[in-house]
């Protein structure tokens, strides 16, 4: 099977320095400097809790970071590797706040094994894992499905995936591919509804969009290479914007162009659940902690939305007792 390491990005969104130089910086408002998308939900120890239980077979995990670690992080376990952006990000791109940035250039982390995976700060694992869960016969584990992509001018990601797709269609046929590798795009796993989707949206002559599954993404870092060589134009002029804007493309185009190249195994959709919770979505924290506490699936993500600073605490005072239900000892990486 080889090396797997893991990759995680994390913000400490409370850091006076960060805070002082993220203002510094901070653009017109069409950028994208939204609070929520800094805001810590403090959870970060479950989530090293989850990979030392439910992982162990990780190889390496690179934690990359503006500078500030947590404080209860013990940053010398063998298997954590804390790199800071100027460690590889270019510097032409520092400061950067964009996430994308952070994303774009994860290839450029030198001792990283051609096999990762990439988390977001809101994503654990629940539930026990094995390395084929994200990768099989040396390829990442995945879902490839059409999808439509419904844009709105007021929310800067509902153009990133617009723009990510027009990029893959200069690339790839979508006929020839789905042709070739029809298995892959028809697999039963992925279940009758996400099928659905493909099969309606067959006839168009291009990718429409591609489902987003919103679970870590498993890479290989070759993909990241073969990307920045053919688009450096576009991922140069992303990774030139310090905060996110309407005109970036983001790592999905990695993962996008992973399944047009059929560098993938089919994976069930049910793997993982993404919730997202925002002030009409609190009602369902209690989903969210029936689906930790069950362990309905192998990884839960929390995407944060526009909440009151009340509803925020609140979510996440309940969200916690779940994680500590079934994570309630100390991992190897907390001092």
């Amino acid at each position: 099977m080889g090396k797997i390491d893991f990759v995680i990005a994390w913000v400490d969104g409370s850091d006076e320095k960060w805070l002082e130089q993220k203002e510094k910086y901070r653009p017109s408002t069409l950028a994208d400097a939204s609070a929520a998308r800094y805001r810590d939900w403090d959870l970060m120890k479950y989530w090293f809790r989850g990979v030392e239980k439910f992982a162990p077979w990780v190889n390496k995990i690179y934690f990359l970071t503006w500078g500030h670690v947590p404080s209860w992080l013990d940053i010398s376990n063998e298997k954590l590797v804390i790199v800071n952006h100027e460690d590889y990000i270019p510097e032409q791109y520092l400061p950067t706040f964009n996430s994308h940035t952070i994303e774009l250039n994860m290839h450029r982390i030198q001792s990283l094994s051609e096999k990762f995976v990439y988390f977001n700060d809101d994503m654990f694992l629940v539930a026990p894992t094995v390395e084929s869960d994200f990768f099989d016969k040396n390829f990442p584990r995945d879902s490839a499905v059409l999808s439509v992509h419904c844009n709105q001018r007021s929310i800067i990601e509902s153009h990133i995936p617009v723009s990510i797709v027009g990029v893959i269609n200069d690339h790839f046929s979508m006929k020839e591919i789905i042709k070739r590798d029809w298995k892959k795009w028809f697999y039963l796993g992925y279940g009758f509804m996400l099928l659905l989707r493909s099969v309606v949206l067959m006839p168009s002559p291009r990718f429409p969009g591609f489902w987003q599954h919103h679970l870590p993404t498993s890479f290989l870092k070759s993909t990241f290479n073969d990307v920045w060589e053919q688009e450096s134009e576009l991922l140069n002029e992303t990774c030139s914007h310090r905060f996110r804007t309407a005109n970036d493309v983001s790592q999905w185009l990695m993962r996008e162009w992973q399944l047009c190249e059929g560098r993938f195994i089919p994976r069930k959709a049910s793997f993982g659940k993404s919730f997202h919770i925002d002030r009409k979505g609190v009602k369902i924290v209690p989903e969210i902690q029936s689906y930790i506490e069950k362990q309905k699936g192998k990884i839960v993500v929390i995407n944060d939305g526009e909440m009151t600073y009340s509803e925020f605490e609140e979510a996440k005072e309940h969200i916690r007792k779940s994680f500590d239900r079934i994570l309630p000892n100390k991992s190897g990486f907390e001092l």
